[in-house]
């Protein structure tokens, strides 16, 4: 497949909403950049070199922001570094990492599960989060909903974020055009006759949603950081929970992301 350039990405899809940079504190910093690097270093037949990643941060950052990079930014993500950086500095480092990657694999789905795998251990670890063993009873379900609330304030806290997040299981619309009628006291008894099972995530101005939208064009693949993390905790405890493809969110508004996931017991 042919894919466009970044500049033609870039021209076709302008982002001016996020041209004035915000703070992406140090936590979720730290948690990023060793789950990306170290996805990133175990690569079959890579170097580890990374002059090219710097030299694509570079170009990012010119095309994009229309500045230049810091020195030594590059390298201290790489080591795990918790400096805070400006979301859009998270957001050219996270676009050098990735590309690299993408670069470097056959499958880029895969590193970008991997990535969702490896932050997920991070953020558990750093909020001593605590996740049910599965979704078979409400107070299961009512556990899940409290680690869903604590990682919405850490993305808001730390940046990731920077106006709103809501993971909510309260659904009236669908993929395509099929109608879904869903309330969240619905879900355990959805989840044990095994149908399918609605959510809603939505991400108010997520720092890497210009690189997320460069890549799906450059590359066919985008950095998701807490859409993958997430995954991973369903996965975790025994549930499959993927976004549909064929959900239109244009009744939200501009400054939203909305994802409409589809959730499933593992082999259902």
């Amino acid at each position: 497949m042919n894919y466009p350039s970044l500049a033609e990405a870039v021209a076709a899809h302008p982002l001016p909403e996020f041209a004035i940079w915000w703070p992406v504190k140090e936590v979720f910093v730290r948690c990023a950049a060793r789950a990306v690097s170290e996805a990133w270093r175990q690569l079959p037949g890579n170097s580890g070199k990374l002059s090219p990643v710097r030299a694509l941060v570079s170009e990012y950052l010119e095309q994009v922001y229309q500045r230049p990079l810091t020195p030594g930014r590059v390298e201290a993500f790489a080591a795990g570094a918790a400096d805070p950086l400006g979301s859009g500095e998270f957001d050219a480092i996270s676009y050098g990492f990735f590309q690299s990657a993408f670069e470097k694999t056959q499958s880029k789905p895969e590193f970008a599960r991997e990535v969702g795998q490896r932050f997920l251990r991070q953020v558990v670890s750093a909020l001593d989060l605590v996740l049910p063993a599965g979704l078979g009873s409400d107070d299961e379900f009512a556990q899940l909903q409290t680690a869903l609330q604590r990682l919405g304030r850490f993305f808001l806290e730390q940046g990731y974020l920077r106006t709103h997040f809501a993971f909510r299981f309260d659904v009236a619309r669908g993929p395509g055009g099929e109608e879904v009628r869903q309330t969240s006291d619905q879900v355990v008894a959805r989840l044990a006759q095994d149908r399918r099972t609605y959510a809603l995530y939505e991400m108010g101005y997520p720092a890497i949603l210009p690189s997320a939208t460069y890549l799906f064009h450059t590359a066919g693949e985008a950095p998701h950081y807490s859409t993958r993390m997430l995954q991973a905790m369903f996965d975790q405890i025994g549930y499959t929970a993927r976004e549909t493809a064929a959900f239109n969110p244009g009744d939200f508004s501009v400054d939203l992301l909305v994802e409409l996931w589809v959730i499933r017991p593992q082999g259902g």
